[in-house]
C-alpha cells in the first residue's frame, strides 16, 4: 500500500497555534491538533495510512495501549484528507510536479518608471553604490549628461503612458543622484505628466527620493500641493547619519536635513513620509535609530535595508552583522505586533510589507518588478532594468525614443527565472525572495543571474519572524491583515 509524504513547507507556531507555510502554493494555514500530528509525523519519513494509525493512536497494534491524546480513525482520516487538499501532504509514488517556468506575455505593461533626472550628488556618501568603488556606471566622465533635460523627460513621459496598456493608473519615481538638483525638470516633468494622462483618460502618481539635503520652503510647498510621495534617505541621529552620509569636504549632513526634514513633515500631510536607512557593518542599534527617526525627527515610517556593496569593503556586512541585524529586526518586529494589536500605527515598513506579500499569497518567479512592471530611465534616455542599472549598456532594455526592446527583455526574464536558480530549489523561503536582489548579485558576485547567498540565513530567518507575526495577528487582530484586501479590491477596480 503506497505511503504518505509531507510536501515542502515550513511549520511555525504562533498564538499559542501551530501553523504551515505551503512553499509551492504560499499559502498559510492553522492547524488543529490532528493535522499537525500528521504532517509533523510524515516530515520525519513517508507512513502508510496503517502506520499513522499505529504511530498516532488512529488503530491499536498487537501489545500497545492507545492513550487518551491519540487520534482516533475519524480524525485521521479527515486530517488526512485535509492535508491532501491543501496540498501540504501527497502519496509518496505520485510525483511532484516541477514548478513551470512561466514567463510573461510580452507586452507586460509598465506600472513604474522610475526617472533618472540627474546622476549627480552633493553628497559623498562613502557607502554609495553608485559614486563608490563598485559604482556600474562611470556618472563623472560617462557617455550620459549628468542632468536629464526637459526634452527627454517629456519623452519618458509619453514612454511611459503608452507602455503602461490598459492601465488606468501610472506610477513615476523621480530619482538621482541626488534628485532635487534637477528640480526645474522635475517640476515641469510633473505638469507635463498630469496634462498628457489626462489627454489619454489615465491618472499619474508621483514619488521621489532626495536626502533632504536641497529642501526649501518653495520646494516643501509644491511636493505638498501635488501631493507627491517622499522617502528621505537618512540613516539615523547625528553620530550615525554623519558616519557616512557626508559632504564632499567630509562634514556631516545631519545638522542640514533634520530642520529640513521636520519642517517637510510639518507641511507635507497629504501622504505619508517615510525614511529609508542603510544599514553597515560596526555597531547596530536599529531600535535606537527608529525611535529616534519616528519619535524625534517625526516619520510615519522606516524601513532598513543592508548595504549594497562588495563584501571586502570595510562597511560590508559580515555573517554575524547579518544574524546581529536579524535579531535587532525580531525585536522591532515584535513591538510593531504589540503596537498593532493595540489599535496603534507603527512604523516598522519591513514588517508590514512583508505581511502584505504573505497575505496576498505572493510567490515570485522573479525577485521584484525590475525588466518587467518597473523600468529606470538615464539621464539620456536609455531605459535599463531598474534605477540602479540606468546609464549601464549591459543592462539596457531599450530607449524611451525607441521603445522597450522586447528580445532583450524577453532573454532576460528567461535568464533570470527562479527556475534557473539551482540554489534555491529546496529553500523555503523562494516565495517571498527569488534569489534576492539582481543589483545586489551584481555587486556581491558580478552577474544578476546569481543568487544572493550571502544572506539567505537572514532572509530565511527574517520571513519566519514575520509568519509568527502573521499568525499572531490572525488570531489577535485580524482586521489588520484585512486591510491587504481592501487594498487588493482598490487596486483590481482602479
Amino acid at each position: 500500500m503506497s505511503a504518505w509524504v509531507a510536501r515542502e513547507h515550513h511549520r511555525f507556531e504562533a498564538a499559542g497555534k501551530p501553523f504551515v507555510y505551503l512553499v509551492p502554493s504560499a499559502a498559510i494555514f492553522a492547524l488543529d491538533d490532528a493535522a499537525d500530528s500528521v504532517l509533523r509525523t510524515l516530515s520525519a519519513r513517508p507512513y502508510t495510512r496503517e502506520e499513522l494509525a499505529i504511530v498516532l493512536g488512529g488503530a491499536t497494534a498487537v501489545g500497545r495501549a492507545r492513550s487518551a491524546s491519540t487520534l482516533d480513525a475519524d480524525s485521521l482520516d479527515a486530517a488526512i484528507a485535509e492535508l491532501t487538499r491543501v496540498q501540504a501532504i501527497g502519496k509518496a509514488a505520485a510525483p511532484v510536479a516541477p514548478t513551470p517556468k512561466v514567463i510573461p506575455l510580452a507586452p507586460f505593461p509598465l506600472t513604474t518608471m522610475v526617472l533618472n533626472v540627474t546622476n549627480q550628488c552633493n553628497l559623498s556618501c562613502t557607502y554609495c553604490y553608485e559614486y563608490g568603488e563598485d559604482k556600474i556606471v562611470d556618472t563623472e566622465n560617462g557617455k550620459q549628461p549628468k542632468f536629464m533635460s526637459e526634452e527627454t523627460a517629456r519623452e519618458s513621459v509619453d514612454f511611459m503612458l503608452k507602455e503602461s496598456g490598459s492601465n488606468k493608473l501610472a506610477h513615476i519615481t523621480f530619482f538621482g543622484g541626488e534628485t532635487l538638483l534637477n528640480f526645474p525638470v522635475l517640476r515641469k516633468t510633473i505638469a507635463y505628466a498630469k496634462q498628457r494622462a489626462a489627454e489619454v483618460g489615465k491618472d499619474v502618481d508621483f514619488s521621489l527620493t532626495t536626502n533632504a539635503t536641497l529642501l526649501k520652503p518653495e520646494i516643501i510647498e509644491f511636493l505638498a500641493e501635488e501631493r507627491v510621495g517622499v522617502t528621505i534617505s537618512i540613516d539615523g541621529p547625528r553620530e550615525v547619519q554623519d558616519k557616512f552620509r557626508v559632504f564632499q569636504n567630509g562634514t556631516g549632513s545631519y545638522d542640514i536635513v533634520a530642520p529640513k526634514i521636520k519642517e517637510l513633515l510639518r507641511r507635507h500631510r497629504s501622504r505619508p513620509i517615510g525614511a529609508r536607512v542603510t544599514l553597515t557593518s560596526g555597531k547596530m542599534d536599529v531600535k535606537r535609530i527608529y525611535q529616534h527617526l519616528t519619535e524625534e525627527i517625526g516619520f510615519w515610517e522606516v524601513g532598513f535595508a543592508p548595504v549594497t556593496t562588495s563584501p571586502n569593503r570595510a562597511h560590508a556586512i559580515s555573517d554575524g552583522g547579518y544574524d546581529e541585524m536579524l535579531s535587532q529586526f525580531r525585536d522591532l518586529a515584535y513591538e510593531f505586533l504589540e503596537t498593532t494589536v493595540a489599535g496603534r500605527h507603527h512604523g516598522f515598513s519591513n514588517v508590514k510589507e512583508t505581511l502584505e506579500e504573505l497575505h496576498k499569497g505572493v510567490s515570485k518567479a522573479f525577485p521584484c518588478g525590475a525588466g518587467l512592471g518597473l523600468l529606470g530611465v538615464a539621464t539620456d534616455g536609455d531605459v535599463a532594468l531598474c534605477h540602479r542599472f540606468a546609464g549601464s549598456d549591459a543592462h539596457q532594455l531599450g530607449t524611451v525614443r525607441d521603445g522597450i526592446d522586447r528580445q532583450a527583455q524577453q532573454t532576460f526574464l528567461e535568464q533570470h527565472h527562479i527556475a534557473n536558480k539551482t540554489d534555491c530549489h529546496t529553500c523555503w523561503a523562494r516565495p517571498l525572495c527569488s534569489g534576492g536582489c539582481y543589483h545586489e548579485a551584481h555587486t556581491r558576485y558580478g552577474e544578476t543571474t546569481h543568487p544572493n547567498l550571502h544572506y539567505c540565513n537572514w532572509i530565511r530567518g527574517w520571513t519566519d519572524v514575520c509568519l509568527r507575526i502573521y499568525g499572531e495577528l490572525s488570531e489577535r487582530n485580524p482586521a489588520f491583515l484585512a486591510q491587504f484586501d481592501d487594498e487588493e479590491m482598490k487596486e483590481l477596480v482602479s
